[in-house]
């Protein structure tokens, strides 16, 4: 129908009709999925995508490697996520049964925990589980690369209003694992300003008269000074005052290289 075609069942699998747009997204997606952070994923993925090349039209196999052949995947530094983890806290969240595991601290140290998981938040190097934790009385964020032997109880709790966890998982991204956390109104839309700055590193709010506040966190100063500088924006340090101190520093380098 309308140029569809038909993947035929499998075994396990019953037949899957796609459309001509269907095949090439699928395709495309098969291709950046092959370089993703999910172990054993990729290898998985450049099957599938084998598979499907098999069974593409001539005409759609050609536009398939014409998009692939101008495209390049800059691999960032992302940590490889077991893929039973993701299985196992998926079904987890959709079946609203608590999961156990034990979690690696920053400080080396290990720890189980118990927790009612909500959602999986997936950035562009990391995977976050967001979850609430009974023993500490409130909602978190865990790494699903420092979870170890991650378990489903057979407890089942009752979902509870929780806030968005997009935005949770990037606000506890941004600040919780630095030792400074700086605010700066920007000169710019944050429109722009988020498209300069990947969610994973910093927080974007609107402001008024066309200025916007970044919130961002480092363990360096005179590093963030570096980095709010090369947005290329006029700015204003809210806080903390020792980043104007090192912003002056960076203009005072600048002005001795400018001779």
């Amino acid at each position: 129908v309308g140029g569809g075609y038909r993947l035929g069942a499998g075994t396990r699998l019953p037949p899957l009709l796609l459309d001509d747009d269907e095949a090439i997204a699928t395709a495309v997606s098969l291709r950046m999925a092959s370089g993703g952070t999910v172990a054993g994923a990729g290898e998985a993925a450049l099957r599938a995508l084998s598979k499907l090349d098999q069974v593409m039209p001539p005409r759609l196999r050609a536009e398939v490697r014409a998009v692939h052949g101008a495209t390049e995947t800059l691999v960032g530094p992302g940590i490889e996520i077991d893929a039973e983890v993701l299985v196992t806290l998926a079904r987890a969240c959709r079946d609203t049964v608590r999961v156990r595991f034990r979690y690696a601290a920053r400080d080396g140290g290990e720890h189980e925990r118990t927790v009612e998981p909500v959602r999986m938040v997936a950035t562009a190097r990391r995977w976050y589980l967001m979850a609430w934790d009974g023993d500490r009385g409130g909602w978190r964020t865990f790494r699903l690369d420092r979870m170890r032997d991650v378990t489903a109880t057979t407890w089942h709790f009752r979902p509870r209003e929780h806030p968005d966890p997009v935005a949770y998982v990037q606000r506890s991204v941004t600040a919780a694992p630095y030792r400074h956390l700086a605010r700066v109104r920007l000169h710019a839309p944050s429109e722009r300003v988020r498209e300069l700055v990947p969610p994973q590193v910093g927080r974007v709010e609107d402001d008024r008269d066309g200025w916007c506040v970044l919130i961002v966190g480092g363990d360096d100063l005179d590093w963030l000074a570096v980095h709010i500088a090369r947005l290329g924006f006029e700015a204003e340090v809210l806080e903390p005052p020792e980043l104007r101190d090192a912003a002056a520093r960076l203009a005072r380098r600048l002005a001795a290289m400018a001779g």
